[in-house]
């Protein structure tokens, strides 16, 4: 099985804080790096961030723009998850790992080698359907959700919060191909508004035949 550490690469070595700016101009011509780490005396610092290097002066080093340095890490034992966390907060494509004890510098993960590996967890894997649910920000339980599923023979593949603000949250859930159609039935009695469309949606289907209905009566 691929663990999430797997992905750690050190097909580039760590920046160091006496390269040179001129230097470091030059590497990040060569890649499509948006930031890369620096190490002093093997410790990392800090990435330097590639959009800073191309204003700063050719001729000092990086340890002389060390207060530029962005102090973003993931940890060797994240879980892919947190690790996605850190690359979305930093706007960056690379983010360094560290060691969780000694805090030694092991090398990087590459954001699309993480994208990767999230292609081959089961919630994109796997069949299945995708529901998209609303409800208030105070009121959504993800046990909740959990049972509505199984209690109607589904099984949850995965679910997380893709949208939010101060009164209400959107969740994507992802459940195996089962009886859509009463799963979403049952989340409308426990009050869920059902923001995603789907052709198991009897309820829908059945609004919208009386609307046709209606509409050719009126047209008369």
């Amino acid at each position: 099985m691929t663990v999430i550490n797997d992905y750690i690469t050190n097909d580039y070595k760590a920046l160091d804080s006496l390269t040179t700016i001129s230097e470091t101009q030059d590497f990040f011509f060569d890649v499509s790096f948006t930031n890369f780490p620096v190490t002093q005396e093997g410790v990392y610092i800090g990435c330097i961030a590639a959009d800073d290097v191309e204003t700063f002066d050719g001729d000092k080093t990086i340890g002389d723009y060390r207060y530029a340095l962005e102090g973003f890490f993931a940890r060797k034992n994240m879980i892919w998850l947190d690790v996605l966390e850190v690359f979305a907060k930093n706007h960056s494509n690379i983010v360094p790992v560290l060691d969780e004890e000694t805090n030694a510098y092991l090398g990087y993960y590459e954001l699309e080698d993480i994208v990767k590996f999230f292609h081959e967890t089961p919630f994109l894997k796997e069949q299945g359907g995708i529901i998209i649910l609303k409800k208030g920000i105070n009121d959504y339980s993800m046990s909740q959700i959990a049972q509505i599923v199984e209690s109607n023979n589904g099984k949850v593949l995965g679910v997380f919060v893709s949208d939010a603000d101060t009164e209400s949250v959107e969740i994507t859930l992802k459940i195996a191909l089962g009886p859509m159609n009463d799963i979403i039935q049952t989340f409308r009695r426990y009050n869920y508004e059902i923001v995603s469309e789907h052709h198991e949606d009897l309820y829908l289907n059945n609004l919208k035949e009386r609307s046709e209905y209606l509409n050719r009566f009126l047209n008369i």
